[in-house]
């Protein structure tokens, strides 16, 4: 139909005549209330950045020789980071002459990954920065 009578229809209903498909030919218009519309359309997006769950890394700190109470105390904090749905990064430091026997921070890292193994997996595994270690984890999907 001609667009003056598209217009002549829409104001006679009330509503507005919005261009659906401006690049067809011709043109695709469409009636209906535009205010709603756009309302409707923002209170779905609001719905949906409540339903998103962000993802953080959090990040549990280790020495080398830590004692067994410490890593339990720690591993707990990691295990629960997991099961909120968050990444970890388990980082292993090293002092002064520590950093020549890696492989004791290295142990350390490899225990966790197995006490945790139930709820997530190894996402990158240890790799060294500087004096530092480190191994991040990420949950599983059914968490």
């Amino acid at each position: 139909m001609s667009i003056e009578e598209a217009r002549e229809r829409a104001e006679e209903a009330g509503l507005d005549l919005v261009e659906v498909a401006p690049d067809a030919r011709p043109p695709v218009v469409k009636m209906m209330d535009h205010g709603k519309f756009k309302y409707e359309q923002a209170r779905a997006a609001r719905e949906a950045r409540k339903k998103q769950h962000n993802i953080q890394v959090k990040e549990v700190k280790f020495r080398p020789g830590i004692e067994d109470h410490d890593y339990e105390f720690k591993t707990r904090h990691a295990r629960r980071f997991l099961e909120e749905g968050n990444k970890v990064r388990l980082t292993m430091m090293f002092r002064g002459r520590q950093i020549t026997h890696s492989e004791l921070g290295l142990e350390v890292l490899e225990r966790l990954k197995e006490d945790l193994s139930d709820l997530g997996k190894v996402e990158s595994p240890p790799s060294f920065e500087g004096r530092v270690m480190f191994m991040v984890m990420a949950p599983l999907k059914g968490t």
